[in-house]
């Protein structure tokens, strides 16, 4: 069985599924080469509109596997090139929904946070332990949950290596609702499919210029939302959208 599943469960929805239960689903290098190229065959598939990226039930991914790491020097972990597998992910235009249940610690909670969406079960937890094995985040963890919960929350967790309850993240910001534990795969399919109806070419205008426009100046990101709003109004699931509102009927999306 793949550590990484590709699922089908709705139309214009793709599930990835990590799956190393043995050991609550660490990533090491095949969980991270399958999960960027899984993600890179997404982006360019034509019939998917949303993503789900789970662990499932128990586990959403536990943090790095540290038994292939120990012994690893400097020039090792640079050739591995890592960072060139979670950009396939962040370069995603699909929205990326993550279901957590469990732990998200150290490169689960930097995989989580390169989602668009987080639901959260009750249970779940959310960390940046690395300090405690004396080396710090290397995926994001540092610049991705400063920008997610702020400055003084985001030092907290990353220089105590304290978890954060799925209540706290709601609260913080890391996460965009909480449901009960066997509600999460329910709720992140719910959305997915909310999303898969809604026009793609807009879905992903929209999750372009807010990516973008984080790290813009007010007045360039204003721009960057104007130009694309204007672009739409070239699009033919613009006419059907607001032809299907005037008629009164549900609308007919395409993605041209």
């Amino acid at each position: 069985m793949p550590v990484v599943e590709l699922e089908h469960p709705g139309r214009g929805i793709a599930r990835l599924r990590i799956h190393r239960p043995d050991a609550r689903n660490a990533l090491n290098q095949e969980v991270r080469q399958l999960l960027g190229e899984h993600f890179a065959a997404l982006s360019a598939d034509g019939s998917v509109r949303a993503i789900i990226l789970t662990g499932g039930d128990k586990y959403f991914a536990a943090g790095a596997d540290i038994k292939a790491m120990a012994e690893a020097g400097a020039i090792d972990i640079m050739l591995r090139n890592t960072h060139l597998l979670w950009r396939t992910i962040a370069a995603c235009p699909k929205p990326v929904i993550a279901a957590v249940n469990g732990y998200a610690w150290g490169g689960g909670c930097e995989l989580a946070m390169h989602a668009d969406m987080i639901v959260a079960g009750e249970g779940a937890s959310f960390c940046q332990p690395e300090i405690k094995v004396g080396i710090m985040p290397g995926a994001g963890g540092t610049q991705r949950l400063t920008r997610a919960i702020g400055k003084f929350a985001a030092m907290k967790m990353l220089l105590t290596g304290l978890p954060m309850s799925a209540r706290e993240a709601l609260a913080a910001g890391l996460a965009s609702e909480v449901v009960a534990d066997e509600l999460v795969q329910a709720r992140a399919l719910e959305l997915a499919e909310l999303i898969a109806a809604m026009p793609p070419l807009a879905v992903m205008q929209i999750k372009e210029v807010l990516l973008a426009g984080q790290d813009a100046s007010l007045d360039t990101a204003l721009m960057l939302e104007r130009k694309a709003f204007q672009l739409l109004f070239a699009s033919r699931d613009q006419k059907e959208g607001m032809q299907a509102f005037l008629e009164k009927r549900k609308p007919d999306f395409t993605g041209q």
